[in-house]
């Protein structure tokens, strides 16, 4: 969003768009059944999540350069004291048996960030910059701790 509050992200051109893929919103209707997607404040799912859940978390990106500084999802933005506090919240939940999954920019501040965890990383594509040269795939980092929970062996290969 923008400062005025407005999405400021084309919706692009398209000669047939697919406004409905009712095969493809059926299947995933079957897949998330037992799946709580909560918008809310993420601190909120300390109080919700029990031993053994899987939480993943997708918080705006910490930027990867002075210019390229956008978190502003809100009106408040999303500082290095709200990537702080989110980090926080996933060693909580760590303590109490819950998988955790982050994405989050590749960038030394996220790797200290979360140094006690297992960081993979991985290629994504990005599409939207305002520099045609800065389109393509970069590096990103998917963090998890299944090796830090205690009596419980992680299910990935």
């Amino acid at each position: 969003m923008n400062l005025k509050g407005k999405f400021n992200v084309p919706f692009g051109r398209y000669k047939s768009p697919l406004i409905c893929d009712e095969a493809n919103l059926r299947a995933v209707s079957l897949k998330l059944k037992n799946t709580a997607i909560i918008n809310a404040d993420f601190e909120n799912i300390l109080s919700r999540a029990k031993k053994s859940d899987l939480i993943y978390f997708d918080p705006p990106y910490v930027p990867l350069s002075d210019t390229s500084y956008f978190v502003s999802y809100n009106k408040d933005g999303f500082s290095w004291k709200e990537q702080i506090r989110l980090r926080d919240i996933y060693k909580k939940l760590t303590e109490k048996g819950v998988f955790c999954i982050l994405s989050n920019s590749y960038t030394q501040e996220v790797l200290e960030l979360y140094s006690d965890y297992k960081i993979d990383i991985v290629k994504a594509g990005r599409t939207i910059n305002s520099n045609g040269k800065g389109r393509g795939k970069i590096n990103e980092v998917i963090v998890t701790n299944y090796e830090n929970l205690s009596g419980i062996k992680s299910r990935t290969t």
